[in-house]
């Protein structure tokens, strides 16, 4: 009985000895420069989605608690005395945060004024407009947010 030996074939690919495996320096610095680019891509685009996204926030928070101002006015007959009062008479179940603040205190109330035939010293003036409490301009048109 003979027994056959088995050859090994040699490689025609590059050595695999312990020091050979890895990246080399310059492909690690392609690759990072690579990253870079693409992050300083979408970096301004990303910043721009989130104003955006602010922005509409505000928009439709505005919108609703209008909405809600007006049906509190037809239902009741006078305007709510504050935006607390909306929340106390179920027509919202708490006053959502301004977006531009990050706080839902710092809505600006737009009251309505006395006429001189009724001066309404009895009661208080209720809220005819709500306004964003924020200083701050849109960079996307430049006008302040409060006189939205």
């Amino acid at each position: 009985m003979s027994i056959r030996r088995v050859r090994t074939r040699r490689s025609t690919g590059p050595s695999t000895k312990i020091g050979d495996r890895g990246f080399t320096l310059i492909e690690i610095i392609i690759v990072l420069g690579i990253i870079g680019l693409l992050v300083s891509i979408a970096l301004p685009s990303y910043k721009s989605a989130q104003v955006k996204a602010r922005e509409a926030v505000l928009k439709e928070n505005l919108y609703i608690l209008r909405k809600l101002i007006d049906q509190y006015a037809q239902d009741k007959g006078k305007y709510p005395a504050s935006l607390q009062t909306l929340v106390e008479d179920s027509y919202i179940r708490a006053i959502p945060p301004d977006p531009m603040t990050h706080q839902s205190t710092t809505w600006l109330e737009i009251r309505e004024q006395p006429t001189a035939e009724e001066p309404m010293l009895t009661e208080i003036p209720g809220i005819l407009d709500v306004k964003s409490g924020s200083d701050l301009k849109s960079p996307l048109d430049g006008s302040p947010y409060n006189t939205w």
